[in-house]
């Protein structure tokens, strides 16, 4: 009879969702199982409750509205306050004022860094490095625990293909493989082995799902695919970092089949929670349930209700679970099942973190003096962001020689606040380091390095605004723009080579900052064309947060160097590689297009049943563009460096594959330059005939090697059935027999070639 109910018990729990919920900790479970005997209705609901934490004072952490809430026990945690004496005197509230003395979580945005601020995750990605990565998200990790937070609403892993969406920024580009790996290295570099050491913190993984698919590339709109393309292309970041150990979720503000994601059990149950067995908790974005009111779901009440019963434990500011979720209950829209497992996987998340333990375990005075922005930090940062940079042209212009004059010109050239990037809200951007200033020291005393703004950003004062937000001000020259543009041609006139320090600002990408317009603002391209038109040689430095079209800069500008938002040190870390202390090995993991018309333009589309032939430019009946190639301007992992490097032929250990079975492709890379540098060896594969479409080329492993000049290296990629896998039209994840070519190369388009079979 007992076995019969135990069975029974586990049905229920199947049915309900609840099984990958069921925790491996019986320690855990019973203290937060005795602990929730003890809480009332509102206090269960209260644990819920995500407020934001305002403009808190350390003297106001027990007088202020949010303050008695704590007291009353109706918040689970704060977000977006920072500072040790802060947080110590708010958590005091919590377990010392309140009836169970239920500690709190703190969260922020920390997204890549904290105070050390490191390069813009689409920037970070583009280093191909996971070593680095990881090692930025450990530091970040480590100065943000040391301030008092344990919470992080971060890696962002959304795959994005439009570069109008302002968010690609922060992201890793449009590859899911990519994306996987740096996914699983955020994940690890946050929360380490052990979350309940006081120098990790949780992880949450956002946005589930799809947000970086929304229509027209703006920001919130939404996102329409078929569940096939959901899993082969978008859907693997997510679960890489569920594989990892992620402890947290947050839903997105996108609909998902007609439903938004705040309320789509399917995704918050059925994948998350049955598929892939994740057991942390879920959280909505800022205010995300409030908004499906205007996505046409209905009240506050019915909006709240549905977002519990999708599988979301905690509202982010809207306040909805609060105070709807007991009507709802009285009125039978919710269960008191449903209420419960939700409230404890919030107390399981502060259990893990050693919160009951110590509350205070992240409050350590003396850690926030001596392990936030060391110099050992911002050595890493440095050294981290000029991994990251993206050589795109070069006509023999860089490096530059030391010794001469440098005009440095442009509206970025002297922006240290621009430099951290978007979603830097714990930088002090008052430290970071502009090129204008890390020029001048990298150069040393035999250099002259002379300096003009030379344009504003733009000749459009709103849209400078608009792009300069958050104390991140260009500091607008209203002086006529045919006056500053005669200063800086002054300054080019007496200098020996002109760097232009040019592009968007900080806050021209990020969330809410979609453009249709992805080329360099018009107004900054005439002070580049002017430039150009002295003579002397030109180094385009190119702040971007996203991937701009430079169709007229790369066949006009001799050296274009891509440098995103390097971060606190950026610099100290661009003049490192503009002088050739550095050599430059990023390459870029999202395609750039030629022009916005392109959009959206990424490596691993599918053919069509017209496909236009090889070396063709146009032929009529084909899937391609009357007025433009099909080709991007520099396709995904693409990126040149100060020596060359050459690609023996690939060999194969054998031409045939089986399950259960791998083979070896090797291939020799030999660095033919003059100058010591590092090489991203790429592989794709190619699946030609299957039960559904399948991509031209996918990515499936990468490694960065170090090669003095003059050194080969055999580079050796293993491949077994798994990498052949794919969803199929039942969403069945196999392999299936059948021809595949295998590519390696420096880029997705410069690649060799070989040829296997693969039999089950």
């Amino acid at each position: 009879m007992k076995i019969v109910k135990v069975y029974l018990v586990l049905f229920l729990l199947a049915v309900t969702g609840a099984v990958a919920q069921t925790s491996k900790d019986p320690k855990m479970d019973r203290f937060v199982t005795d602990l929730m005997k003890k809480m009332t209705l509102q206090e269960k609901l209260g644990q819920l409750n995500l407020p934001g934490a305002g403009d808190i004072t350390t003297g106001q952490a027990s007088s202020s509205d949010i303050a008695q809430k704590i007291k009353d026990g109706k918040v689970g945690g704060l977000f977006n306050i920072k500072g040790v004496e802060k947080i110590r005197a708010v958590q005091k509230v919590a377990v010392e004022n309140s009836r169970l003395k239920i500690p709190l979580l703190f969260g922020m945005d920390v997204i890549h860094g904290y105070q050390t601020v490191f390069p813009i995750p689409l920037g970070l990605s583009s280093s191909w490095d996971m070593d680095l990565i990881r090692q930025s998200a450990r530091i970040a990790a480590i100065e943000a625990s040391a301030d008092g937070i344990n919470w992080t609403f971060s890696p962002m892993v959304d795959i994005s293909r439009d570069p109008r969406w302002g968010r690609v920024s922060e992201g890793s580009g449009e590859d899911p493989y990519l994306g996987s790996q740096i996914a699983k290295a955020m994940v690890t570099g946050y929360q380490g082995d052990d979350l309940s050491k006081n120098n990790t913190i949780m992880a949450c993984v956002k946005h589930f799902a799809l947000y970086g698919a929304a229509e027209a590339g703006r920001d919130y709109n939404t996102t329409d695919m078929s569940r096939l393309r959901m899993y082969n292309e978008f859907f693997s970041p997510y679960k890489a970092a569920i594989d990892a150990g992620v402890a947290s979720v947050m839903t997105s503000f996108n609909e998902v089949e007609g439903v938004p994601a705040s309320a789509n059990k399917w995704l918050m149950t059925d994948v998350l929670r049955k598929q892939w067995g994740f057991g942390g908790f879920v959280v909505t974005d800022y205010t995300a349930i409030n908004e499906m009111t205007d996505h046409g779901l209905g009240d506050l009440q019915t909006v709240s209700a549905l977002a519990l019963k999708a599988g979301v434990e905690m509202d982010m500011v809207g306040e909805g679970f609060l105070t709807t979720l007991e009507k709802s209950l009285k009125e039978g829209k919710v269960t008191q099942q449903q209420i419960e497992i939700a409230c404890k996987k919030i107390l399981e998340a502060k259990y893990k973190l050693g919160l009951f333990e110590d509350p205070y375990r992240y409050t350590d005075v003396q850690r926030s003096k001596t392990e936030i922005f060391t110099d050992a930090n911002r050595k890493i940062a440095r050294q981290t962001a000029a991994q990251s940079f993206v050589l795109l042209k070069n006509n023999n212009v860089l490096p530059i020689k030391r010794g001469g004059t440098i005009a440095l010109i442009g509206p970025l050239a002297d922006a240290k606040e621009n430099m951290t990037g978007t979603w830097s809200v714990a930088a002090d951007n008052d430290k970071s380091i502009a090129l204008l200033a890390g020029l001048k020291t990298v150069a040393g005393s035999q250099t002259k390095v002379l300096y003009a703004k030379g344009s504003n950003l733009t000749a459009d004062t709103l849209l400078e605004e608009r792009g300069t937000m958050f104390g991140k001000s260009l500091k607008r020259d209203r002086r006529p723009a045919d006056v500053i543009l005669k200063e800086a041609l002054d300054v080019a006139g007496k200098s020996d080579v002109i760097v232009a320090a040019l592009g968007e600002s900080a806050e021209m990408t990020g969330e809410s900052s979609s453009r249709t317009d992805i080329e360099i603002p018009e107004l900054q391209k005439q002070l580049l064309q002017a430039l150009l038109k002295t003579g002397k040689p030109v180094v385009l430095v190119l702040f971007t947060g996203r991937p701009l079209a430079l169709k007229w800069e790369d066949e006009n500008v001799p050296a274009i160097l891509n440098v995103w938002f390097g971060g606190s040190e950026a610099g100290h870390a661009v003049a490192d590689v503009l002088f050739g202390d550095v050599n430059p090995s990023g390459k870029l993991s999202a395609t750039f297009p030629q022009n916005v018309g392109q959009v959206p333009i990424f490596y691993n589309h599918k053919n069509t049943g017209r496909p236009l032939p090889e070396g063709k430019w146009f032929q009529k009946f084909r899937s391609n563009y009357l007025d433009v190639s099909n080709d991007p301007l520099y396709p995904f992992g693409y990126g040149l460096s100060y020596t060359t490097f050459k690609y023996g032929d690939i060999k194969l250990s054998n031409t045939s594959l089986k399950t259960g079975e791998s083979l070896t492709a090797s291939i020799t890379v030999t660095n033919s330059g003059s100058r010591d540098g590092k090489e991203v060896v790429q592989l794709y594969l190619r699946d030609l005939v299957g039960s559904v479409t399948r991509p031209v080329k996918e990515l499936k492993g990468f490694q960065k090697i170090s090669l003095k000049a003059g050194e080969s290296k055999t580079v050796s990629f293993k491949i077994t059935d798994e990498d052949l896998k794919f969803y199929n039209a039942d969403l069945k994840f196999t392999a299936e027999p059948g021809d595949f070519k295998l590519f390696i190369g420096t880029n997705s388009r410069d690649v060799k070639e070989a040829s296997f079979k693969f039999a089950n």
